[in-house]
């Protein structure tokens, strides 16, 4: 069950991109489909989304995305590089004229000193605009971690409109 304040958000920012005429598509990684399922949890949510690409896997970001493995290999698959590449990749791969990428470490194992349990790279791309990256390292345990990311994605999205 999604968060009640997750819904109001998704409603909220589906409205605003269908006042711009803005469609979206997202590319999840640590999230495993989660902002897309946020998204087409309000009833309409079709005119404005896209598509969903869960890539969870570097096989699947190379496959449906065209993230090169050289990337994933020389800056690791939480980078914002490869947030970047994602969503350059979802931009391509689809209709929409933003998109939103995660990638990140959810926990509660797999972190490291480098990349801690709670970092979560993002990537965001917009046709005739350079694409942006960021990250943020959430506290809180995996699900507080992946409710903090759709949060921040549809911040993100926010801006650029």
């Amino acid at each position: 069950m999604l968060p009640d304040r997750l819904l109001l958000e998704a409603e909220s920012l589906l409205a605003a991109c269908r006042a711009k005429g803005v469609t979206l598509a997202t590319a999840e990684s640590c999230t495993g489909g989660l902002i897309a399922a946020t998204l087409t949890a309000i009833a309409g949510s079709s005119d404005v989304v896209d598509r969903g690409f869960v890539t969870y896997s570097n096989d699947a970001k190379h496959d449906l995305l065209g993230v090169p493995m050289e990337l994933i290999a020389q800056h690791g698959v939480v980078s914002e590089e490869v947030a970047r590449a994602m969503a350059e990749g979802a931009l391509a791969r689809s209709r929409a004229t933003i998109t939103v990428s995660v990638t990140g470490v959810g926990g509660p194992g797999g972190g490291t000193a480098a990349k801690p349990v709670g970092l979560v790279c993002f990537g965001l791309a917009q046709k005739g605009r350079p694409v942006a990256s960021s990250h943020v390292v959430f506290p809180g345990d995996r699900a507080a971690i992946r409710t903090a990311t759709v949060e921040h994605a549809f911040a993100l999205i926010r801006e650029r409109l």
